[in-house]
């Protein structure tokens, strides 16, 4: 087996299972480090163990790579993980609209993003990093995020398409946190509160019907904070009036994200329901933060189709154009 190959595997495997991002980390990295040497060198135990960036478990790896093994702690993780049999809905699923990259708390680069999900078969996958207000998330402030639009652009392939978003804090009065204008060029705006998860009820509804009536907002991201399991523990839900939230959804066109990390599962079954009821359209979206936490959206998925969601009220079962269109009010 390449050593690369299964060096990114595991790295992969372990993102996908929310590992600590450090395991994984020294697993891209140790396969960078393979990837720079020269053929002999690759070959060569002792240069291997010398070299920066392989530690005892990367190199164990190698190792039994170079014999034609599959190795041991790759076999491992593929056995705990097991076979995820797709639901129907998961194949309808055409791409993604919140992901995350290393220029705010993801782990890695865009260009590992855009290849992990164009192994997954996606056509769209929309990058979304923090706002600036998220400071524990180095989120952009609008000198970076021009920056990255202009690295977004030269992203080009004839199947596959990279869009520009951000994932824009909702503020305390639901004003968004990011300049206006600046939303005005994105191709998608989650909006998502951080802060304040707490507060009273009657005014976290305020907060977020204010920004849901914003026109630039595109989706309303995890809507109520939760955590139910995971490294992070747990957290319970903010308390606003869900039926008010999702009937300004829909009369402004906002889909509300079917968050597919397991630690969140958000919205919760009811608030889906409700929403299903009101008429809201929705996106279920990775979360992702690194390439292997794409594929959580077989999580999402097996839970809207569980739920009754039809897939034509799902805009990422959309085509890229319809998408564009409704999302942009042409």
């Amino acid at each position: 087996m390449d050593p690369i190959e299964a060096l990114n595997e595991i790295a992969y495997l372990l993102e996908r299972e929310r590992a600590s991002k450090f395991k994984a980390k020294a697993f891209r990295t140790a396969a960078a480090a393979v990837a720079g040497l020269d053929e002999a060198a690759r070959r060569d135990p002792e240069r291997l163990r010398r070299t920066k960036g392989i530690g005892a478990s990367t190199f164990a790896v190698i190792e039994q790579a170079l014999v034609g093994r599959v190795p041991d702690y790759l076999t491992d993780l593929r056995e705990r993980l097991g076979d995820v049999k797709p639901s129907e809905l998961r194949g309808l699923l055409r791409g993604d609209l919140h992901s995350h990259s290393d220029w705010s708390d993801g782990t890695t680069p865009i260009e590992d993003m855009v290849a992990a999900a164009r192994g997954l078969g996606h056509e769209y996958l929309a990058l979304t990093d923090h706002s600036p207000r998220l400071k524990v998330a180095r989120g952009l402030s609008p000198e970076r995020l021009r920056r990255q639009l202009e690295v977004v652009a030269g992203f080009q392939y004839d199947d596959f398409t990279l869009l520009s978003g951000i994932e824009v804090d909702i503020l305390s009065d639901g004003a968004l946190d990011q300049e206006p204008e600046l939303l005005d060029e994105l191709d998608v705006v989650v909006a998502s509160a951080h802060s304040e998860l707490r507060k009273e009820s009657t005014a976290m509804t305020r907060r977020l019907v204010a920004a849901v009536s914003n026109p630039r907002v595109t989706v309303l991201g995890h809507v109520t904070g939760r955590l139910v399991t995971g490294s992070r523990g747990t957290r319970p839900p903010s308390t606003f009036d869900p039926r008010a939230v999702f009937e300004a959804c829909a009369e402004h066109g906002v889909a509300v994200e079917i968050n597919s990390r397991p630690e969140r599962e958000d919205p919760p079954d009811d608030l889906i329901s409700l929403a299903l009821e009101i008429g809201c359209l929705f996106s279920i979206d990775s979360d992702a933060h690194a390439p292997g936490q794409l594929s959580l959206l077989d999580h999402g998925a097996e839970r809207a189709e569980r739920l009754g969601v039809p897939a034509e009220r799902i805009i990422t079962t959309w085509p890229l154009g319809r998408l564009r269109a409704w999302a942009w009010g042409a």
